[in-house]
């Protein structure tokens, strides 16, 4: 029996993307590398099994449209308004410093000046899933970083949309294939991409804004999850397939605006959860198509020519979002967050390298650059990720000195007077829950975070809050810890809070520790350390049921 490309494609970019990611984990490196090394071996290439690369390109566009779709999910239009004063101007702005870049080096070469219009265009736009990969796994896509970084995203998008629209009507002008256009031509052009974007966002916004919530919640009625999760698919890709046809607009800007509707409804988180295993399958193999795209050989034809590029991407990209960010008056860390998640090129760049091929506009090396420069730099991304974090603790301490400068310089805020109080870690889902029971209750408390805009936030709010990584040496002590009577963890990660009750236990023997647990393994490791309560989620759940039955039988 034979198999069809199809699913030797999956079959096979699935099964090594999983071998490659253990080995990359093994290595104490992100899965993303051995993601991209699977993708290198099925390319054409490499000697041995080569992959349907068309139909891999097809599937990674899959996990695009459900990746934007979930980062809708969890971000409202109130959010995407709130960050346009600086995601639209950074946006274009670094989009036109990084397309000068790369035209400069291109007529440093020789290259005519189309193609090194596009080779700049190409090197300007980040990837959709290496970005939000990022925000994810480090637990800001929901900060006013992490919404920074998305509106600058989608502006990114929207105007690679009107570029890909626009490349082929400016073909002929820019030394392409194409017909020739007059001045009157390429407005009425332009204006009707323009137009088919603002009447693509005018119908998700008056009529997708009625349809979608009322569609899932009518499923829902029906009680069958299965039809309920089918719901979900079909509205990111039933929306993001009918934006392009009809509006001309990306996949992935169809699906995030139906995502950011359906945030609206109450069953958004749900519809999240349904989508996840999907969404996250089909975005390794976004990783493997790319993975196929790179031909080794440039390394060895082109090396100084690549490490231009990267220098385009990696640094000048990074530095001139960097500046951009700082000049709006964004903390350094905001700062450094979108310079770090704007440091490589991914989708757009691919489609167009591909469109400046079938054009006439782009050589062979161009696009073997185009495709270097994004393997290279999505393998780099995570590096300099992990030197962010680094720089953590040395952002976190800067910021509280800017907060508060004493007689003798700067140090940490600490709150003295406070006694008998609540000491509360985390104030994400869990800890903003808890901080409200507490303010209801009267009970003095002081929180401390790792998200600086979240700190001075409860500031503002006339909360005391400290800015760091309760961990840290000086943090505990600052929250006066030896005066309060409990200790409230509720940050997810086990083993930091271990850490952090451990060595409370030291600074106080006898306050009262309750911590938050996922399992009964990190329950015993909780407890082990020094909490004195633990509460898992599950468990609480079942006391209360069993209550409820309890009383009923009762009464």
């Amino acid at each position: 029996m034979e198999h069809t490309p199809l699913i030797a494609t999956i079959v096979g970019g699935l099964v090594l993307a999983f071998i490659f990611g253990m080995l990359a984990n093994r290595l104490r490196m992100p899965p993303l590398v051995g993601y991209l090394i699977a993708g290198v071996i099925v390319g054409p290439y490499t000697p041995g099994f080569v992959a349907d690369a068309n139909l891999a390109h097809e599937l990674a566009e899959i996990g695009v449209i459900l990746l934007m779709f979930g980062v809708g999910l969890h971000f409202s239009l109130r959010d995407l308004l709130a960050v346009k004063s600086i995601a639209i101007p950074g946006a274009i702005v670094q989009i036109a410093i990084a397309t000068l870049f790369g035209l400069t080096l291109a007529l440093a070469i020789g290259w005519p000046l189309g193609e090194g219009l596009i080779f700049g265009l190409a090197l300007s736009t980040a990837s959709t899933v290496v970005l939000l990969t990022a925000l994810q796994e480090r637990r800001i896509l929901e900060t006013k970083r992490g919404q920074i970084a998305i509106g600058w995203l989608i502006v990114e998008d929207i105007a690679m949309v009107l570029t890909l629209v626009m490349v082929p009507a400016l073909s002929s002008i820019l030394g392409g294939s194409g017909a020739d256009l007059n001045g009157h031509t390429l407005l009425t052009t332009m204006a009707i991409t323009v137009g088919k974007v603002i009447a693509f966002v005018a119908v998700m916004l008056l009529v997708g804004r009625r349809i979608i919530p009322w569609l899932l919640a009518r499923t829902a009625a029906t009680g069958s999850r299965e039809l309920f999760r089918l719901a979900v698919l079909a509205i990111a890709l039933g929306f993001a397939l009918g934006a392009t046809y009809i509006f001309g607009v990306s996949f992935a800007l169809g699906a995030f605006f139906a995502g950011m509707i359906l945030s609206e409804s109450e069953l958004s988180h749900r519809a999240a959860e349904e989508s996840l295993p999907l969404r996250d399958a089909f975005a390794v193999l976004f990783f493997v198509s790319v993975g196929m795209l790179f031909d080794p050989s440039i390394l060895l034809r082109e090396p100084w020519l690549i490490i231009a590029t990267l220098f385009i991407i990696i640094i000048g990209k990074s530095l001139a979002a960097f500046a951009i960010v700082l000049a709006f008056r964004h903390p350094l860390g905001t700062a450094l967050t979108i310079s770090a998640s704007l440091a490589q090129i991914g989708e757009f760049s691919f489609i167009l390298a591909s469109l400046g091929i079938s054009l006439g506009l782009l050589s062979d090396t161009g696009r073997d650059l185009i495709l270097s420069g994004a393997i290279l730099s999505i393998l780099l991304n995570p590096l300099l990720f992990v030197g962010l974090d680094r720089l953590k603790p040395w952002l976190l301490q800067r910021e509280e000195k800017k907060q508060f400068k004493g007689e003798s310089g700067t140090r940490l805020i600490s709150y003295p007077y406070l006694h008998a109080h609540a000491v509360l870690i985390g104030y994400g889902r869990v800890g903003k829950l808890v901080g409200a029971s507490l303010r209801q209750q009267d009970q003095p408390f002081i929180v401390l975070e790792d998200q600086p805009e979240v700190v001075q936030s409860l500031r503002e709010q006339g909360m005391p809050a400290l800015c760091g990584n309760a961990a840290a040496p000086g943090m505990l002590e600052a929250a006066n810890l030896k005066s309060a009577r409990w200790l409230l963890v509720a940050i997810p990660d086990a083993l930091e809070a271990g850490h952090i009750i451990e060595h409370a236990r030291k600074i106080n023997p006898q306050i009262e520790i309750v911590a938050r647990a996922h399992s009964d393994a990190q329950t015993a490791h909780l407890e082990k350390q020094g909490a004195s309560y633990t509460i898992m989620g599950e468990r609480e759940i079942a006391k209360g049921m069993a209550n409820w039955v309890r009383a009923g039988v009762e009464w």
